[in-house]
This record gives structure tokens, C-alpha cells and sequence, in this order.
């Protein structure tokens, strides 16, 4: 029988070395999964810190809005940074994080104030003896317990992540203005504040002739055209965007019922029809200020309508018992009122609003008359016919460091000098 015999130099493999290929691959894939888990575990926490930030930017715009006390012109109350936080909480939970699947909540040990822009570690929050006259807000937005998908098998486990953002009030390059013009009073009227008084009541009153008596009246900022449909999408919406002094404006004399339920949405006031708390928000408050309730003569109902706005107070649990606080005729029509709740989710800032200041009486003898400022009012009550005396509570003028007014117009630089707005700083 014959024998084969190997080669010169061939060496029979060994037993042991067989399978090493085997334990290569098997290596190998599970390398290149702990490299898929990561870039997918990592992603997944880099798409929530991104809708995280979202949310902590949104909470910041919002709350710096109700910053508007200057310890310079009078002592700060801790109104509004419950305001502020009250705000900001509710904006920021309008955010959804982990692939949009979970509403974001932010406590209010994260919404933190102080009255310089840095340090960072000197916020405090309101439980922490945050100083009432702070200009900057912090929102810290955190999503904690987020299990990896992958990388567990590693024995990494729960991540938490977190972002967040400053903002403070900065003069806006524009005005959005409501359809509504503040008549320059007394010897004063050639230049600022045109004779009118912060904290003063100023009346109006537009009947069906178009004819006015008071402090103010409804304008035209496209003359000749608009009219009552004008007015009703501008008190609906944001307002006339984009005007400057001295634009022209003119009158559009009556003021007619669809106007009248587009002003009384800002309330949390709504019949049936196309307005309603999706189409038109409200403020965050409906409570309402008449020479019932309130000492008009006395006027600065600005600081209980900031208090109000943290609790979310609507007109009244039924349009009745908001006319027996407030003395007005709503019709019941209106039913029913928006509630707190409603008020707290849905509403935005509707009452504290930007109108023109224009000289009355400059009409007798043009149809338009130019803009010579901006005042900051405060809407105090809704209207129950356009027969009836309108209030409003003149703030100053809207350029004012301590104006509470905020616009939808954008940040300005150094030298403009429209309406405080919500600016992101950080």
C-alpha cells in the first residue's frame, strides 16, 4: 500500500487553530453593533437635547415677556415673576420631546431670575428668594430616565438630558399696533408723553353715527380702504406689523358688533361662529375692570391684572356673574366663558397691547393724521354694545424701560425704539 506524504514544508494545520475565522467575524459584528448602538443610543439623546432646547427657548421668550417691573420707577412685587413663571411653564408644556411622544414639564425650581445676564449660577428661582426685580429669566428643560436601546448590554443605564435658555426684554425694530389710536391730550401735545398719564383711565365711546366721545378712537391704518372686517381680523390677530412713525393713519368712525366680538376674544369672550379660542386666543386672564369693581379714578389696575394672569382668572364662571362683578351687559350669547384652565393653556399676551398716539384733532381739517408715538395700554374690560364707555389704562409709552407691552415685531439694535419684546440671550 502506498503512503502520501506531504510536501517539503507543508505542516499539517492543527487542531486548536481551527475556527479562529469564526471568532474574528463574531468579534468583528459585535464591535460594529456597539458601534450601530452608539450612533443610535447618541442620536436619540441629541434629537431630545434639540426639542429640549426648543421647549427651554420657548419658556424663556415666554416668561421674560411679564419682566417688566423698573425698580426705578417703583417697588417690585414677586406678581411678576409668578406671572413669568406661570407663563413659561405653560408655553414650555406645548413642547414634546423623545421623538415627539412625551409633553415636556418644567418645574418651577427650573424657571430661575436675576437682574444681571451672568453669572449663570446666580439665578434663583422664586422659591429661592428670586430678586422681584429681575431682567433675565432662565429655563432649564430636562428629561431624565431615557434607557438606551443598545448600549444597556454595555451596562450604560439611564441618561438624563437637559438644556436650557435666557431671555430679557430688548426694543423691537417694529410695532404691531391694534386698530385703536390714543388722542394727545391737554397743552402738552407737541412731544413726549403728549399730556397723557401712566396709570390714568382714558374713555371712549363709539356709537352707531360713528360719532366719538373720549380719550381715543378707532383707526384705519390702510386709508382709504378697511373698515369693520379690518378691525375684526386685526383685534383677531397680532395687529397692524411693520409701522413706523409718523405713518399716516385715518379714521373708520363706527365700530360694529363683529369688531366688538373680535375685541371681546382677547377676553375669553366668544359666541358662536369662525372666532374661537383656536382661531383668536386669548389673554391669559379675562377679568375684567369697570368703575364697579375698581377705583377708575385711581386707575393702575396693571398690577392685579398681572396677578391675575398667573391663575389664569376668566370674566366670570358664567357670563352673568362676570356682569353682576363688573356692572357691564355681555350678552349671554357668550356662554360659556373660557375657564382658567382654558385661559392658562391657550392663552397669550392679548391685552397688554401697542396703540398709536395721534393728535384728534388734527382730523377736523385731513382725512389722515401721522402716528407721533406708541403708547402701551391695557384693555380693561370687554364690550357689551359700541354704545358703551371703553376703558383703557394708559402704561406709558410702549419704548419705556419699564413698559409692559410686547409686540410680535422682531428685536431691534441699539437705536430702536419700538415696544419691549422677549429676546433670547443665551
Amino acid at each position: 500500500m502506498r503512503h502520501r506524504h506531504a510536501p517539503p514544508g507543508f505542516a499539517r494545520r492543527p487542531a486548536r487553530q481551527r475556527g479562529v475565522v469564526a471568532i474574528i467575524v463574531g468579534l468583528a459584528i459585535a464591535v460594529l453593533l456597539g458601534f450601530a448602538g452608539l450612533a443610535l443610543d447618541g442620536g436619540r439623546l441629541y434629537i431630545n437635547k434639540t426639542e429640549l432646547q426648543n421647549a427651554a427657548d420657548a419658556c424663556a421668550l415666554a416668561a421674560s415677556r411679564e419682566l417688566t417691573c423698573d425698580p426705578a420707577v417703583a417697588s417690585c412685587g414677586t406678581s411678576h415673576l409668578e406671572a413669568a413663571q406661570a407663563a413659561g411653564i405653560a408655553v414650555a408644556a406645548r413642547n414634546v420631546n423623545d421623538f415627539q411622544r412625551n409633553t415636556v414639564a418644567i418645574a418651577p425650581a427650573d424657571v430661575r431670575f436675576h437682574t444681571e445676564l451672568a453669572p449663570n449660577e446666580a439665578y434663583r428661582s422664586i422659591a429661592e428668594g428670586a430678586d422681584p426685580a429681575s431682567r433675565y429669566v432662565m429655563c432649564i428643560a430636562r428629561q431624565e430616565g431615557l434607557l438606551p436601546w443598545f448600549m444597556q448590554v454595555l451596562g450604560l443605564g439611564a441618561q438624563t438630558v437637559g438644556a436650557h435658555a435666557v431671555a430679557t426684554l430688548a426694543p423691537a425694530q417694529t410695532n404691531c399696533g391694534i386698530p385703536l389710536a390714543m388722542c394727545s391730550q391737554g397743552p402738552a401735545t407737541a412731544s413726549p408723553p403728549f399730556g397723557l398719564v401712566p396709570g390714568r383711565w382714558y374713555d371712549g365711546r363709539f356709537d352707531a353715527g360713528g360719532g366719538l366721545t373720549g380719550n381715543f378712537n378707532w383707526i384705519d391704518f390702510t386709508p382709504p380702504a378697511g373698515g369693520q372686517s379690518e378691525l375684526a381680523a386685526l383685534l383677531t390677530g397680532s395687529g397692524v406689523c411693520n409701522m413706523n412713525v409718523p405713518n399716516p393713519v385715518g379714521q373708520t368712525g363706527v365700530l360694529g358688533n363683529a369688531a366688538a366680538r373680535a375685541w371681546n376674544s382677547r377676553f375669553g369672550l366668544y359666541q358662536s361662529g369662525p372666532t374661537n379660542l383656536n382661531t383668536a386666543p386669548p389673554d391669559r386672564t379675562g377679568y375684567a375692570y369697570t368703575n364697579v369693581n375698581w377705583d377708575a379714578a385711581a386707575g393702575n389696575a396693571l398690577g392685579d391684572f398681572l396677578s391675575r394672569r398667573a391663575t389664569g382668572d376668566n370674566y366670570g364662571s358664567t357670563v352673568q356673574a362676570g356682569n353682576t362683578l363688573t356692572g357691564l351687559s355681555i350678552s349671554n350669547a357668550y356662554n360659556p366663558t373660557t375657564t382658567p384652565a382654558q385661559h392658562l393653556a391657550s392663552g397669550a399676551d392679548r391685552r397688554l397691547v401697542t396703540a398709536p398716539i395721534v393728535n384728534c384733532g388734527e382730523w377736523a381739517g385731513s382725512n389722515t393724521v401721522p402716528i407721533r408715538a406708541w403708547a402701551c395700554v391695557l384693555m380693561l374690560h370687554p364690550i357689551g354694545h359700541p354704545s358703551d364707555i371703553v376703558y383703557m389704562e394708559y402704561l406709558g409709552l410702549s419704548s419705556d424701560p419699564a413698559s409692559p407691552c410686547a409686540t410680535s415685531g422682531s428685536v431691534g439694535g441699539p437705536g430702536s425704539v419700538g415696544p419691549l419684546v422677549p429676546a433670547l440671550v443665551q
